[in-house]
């Protein structure tokens, strides 16, 4: 799979390790690999994949026996998958919880791009100050902040375009009590060559780039799958890798106010080929997909489905009444999952 982005590039003012990019940075590990083909097949039906499938499709990215079962058994104590075993032959599938919590990434990934842009003309600014020595305690904000779409404006200052709602606030105050302070407000134009406009928090140009690169890459392909012509492994390496790519925009491009952005920007564009590659690959894929398991079930699997970017903008499960699971729990171990 190609490796999407560099976030240095973008960001050279954090360290990759510290930036929470909508889930993998280089590559996709075996477990984030995992999750990606059991959700883009089970998500709305939960349906059991036996163990050697899951083997045999993540063997077809080039993951190891070894390296799949590690994978799924880490999966399983994460809580992230649960397991059931008949004879000798054991299967796995998302818990409701894991259902619940991917269901909803997927409805916001399906959303970004989509409506028309609101900005009031104002910036959150969000403030913090604390001794260097506490490396650990800044790291972990500048990485919170980074993943809800802000962008330092100077160290310590941060900024977005989009308002601070009260829960967000109380998860950035959980994260470093005591240490910041927030704000609305909106930029003052001065005539002067020594002050910063807020949008230069962001490298624009760069993150241009990331969309005519996913652009380039992708645009080439359209006609082959109008034509029909990607089938098996290669549909479902595909639709994989054009989802692991396009879901880290958001964390790139926060919706920056179209207004302040350069003519012809691409982000609809991308959202435009995106849909084209990764609905029009659902079939091919699914059908792959299921071909695998119904090799390991010697029957037809009709409860594994493909799922469009249509029915993830709706949401597309709900945890059942009763379930012991804590999707919170559940929650930040499927977020953990990229980082394993």
């Amino acid at each position: 799979m190609v490796s999407p982005f560099d976030v240095e590039e973008i960001f050279p003012d954090v360290g990759a390790d510290s930036v929470r990019l909508p889930r993998r940075q280089r590559g996709s590990s075996p477990q984030g690999l995992a999750v990606t083909l059991i959700a883009d097949y089970t998500l709305r039906t939960r349906a059991w994949l036996p163990t050697a499938a899951i083997v045999a499709l993540l063997g077809e990215f080039g993951v190891t026996i070894g390296a799949a079962r590690t994978a799924i058994s880490r999966l399983a104590r994460r809580g992230v998958l649960e397991g059931s075993r008949q004879g000798r032959h054991s299967s796995y599938r998302l818990t409701e919880p894991a259902t619940v919590n991917l269901s909803i990434g997927g409805t916001s990934i399906a959303a970004f791009a989509t409506g028309p842009d609101s900005w009031d003309g104002s910036w959150t600014v969000i403030v913090f100050t604390m001794p260097k020595e506490e490396k650990s305690r800044r790291s972990s904000l500048r990485a919170e902040l980074r993943w809800r779409g802000y962008a330092p404006l100077y160290d310590g200052v941060w900024v977005s375009p989009h308002p601070l709602t009260q829960q967000e606030h109380a998860e950035l105050v959980a994260v470093t009590p005591g240490a910041t302070t927030a704000f609305r407000s909106r930029h003052l134009q001065f005539e002067s060559d020594v002050t910063r406009d807020p949008i230069e928090a962001w490298d624009i140009a760069a993150i241009a780039e990331q969309y005519e690169t996913f652009i380039e890459r992708w645009n080439p392909v359209l006609p082959r799958i109008r034509a029909g012509d990607i089938t098996g492994a290669a549909a479902v390496r595909a639709r994989t890798e054009v989802m692991d790519t396009y879901r880290r925009f958001p964390a790139l491009d926060p919706l920056l106010p179209i207004e302040l952005m350069p003519p012809d920007w691409p982000r609809a564009h991308a959202r435009e080929v995106f849909l084209a590659v990764y609905d029009g690959l659902a079939e091919p894929a699914q059908d792959h997909v299921r071909a695998v398991a119904a090799h390991v079930d010697n029957g037809p699997r009709p409860d594994i489905r493909a799922h469009t970017v249509a029915e993830m903008a709706t949401g597309m499960s709900i945890a059942s009444p009763g379930t012991s699971d804590d999707p919170d729990a559940v929650s930040a171990k499927v977020s953990q999952v990229s980082t394993a």
